[in-house]
């Protein structure tokens, strides 16, 4: 199934996608977008043009677990990609997830204007990396 993972930002939002057999995520882009609307309809766009069958958008929790503010907002975008898509989308924990691309990115040697560029994009793959690690681990759970 091929599955697109969103990294949802204020200002920029990271996209990743996976091959149909989820075995291979790869970064997908960035929307460099302020306004929420247009953000929900670039998403949407790129679900469509990836032939996404299901959209996984990272839910930042605080670390022990409870929903602050950004947690909220995560969920009200899926909540209304929901509504855009005809395809199912489901929130998933993302704690860690830029800490995790920012490491990456250092062991790459990226600095400076391209780690701005490429960060969220890089997060969207680490989230839906461990996303699909969920899945392949339980099936059950599909």
């Amino acid at each position: 199934m091929k599955i697109m993972a969103v990294d949802f930002g204020e200002s920029r939002t990271g996209l990743a996608v996976c091959d149909p057999t989820e075995l291979l995520a790869s970064p997908a882009g960035t929307i460099f977008e302020k306004n929420t609307e247009k953000t929900l309809e670039k998403i949407a766009a790129a679900a469509q043009e990836n032939g996404a069958q299901m959209v996984v958008v990272g839910h930042p929790l605080n670390m022990d677990g409870s929903r602050g503010g950004r947690a909220q907002r995560c969920r009200d975008v899926a909540e209304r990609l929901t509504q855009m898509l005809e395809v199912p989308v489901v929130l998933w924990d993302e704690r860690a997830t830029t800490k995790t691309a920012l490491s990456i990115l250092g062991e790459n040697r990226t600095y400076g204007k391209k780690r701005k560029q490429v960060l969220d994009s890089v997060a969207a793959t680490v989230i839906l990396e461990s996303y699909l690690a969920f899945r392949k681990n339980n099936p059950e759970e599909d």
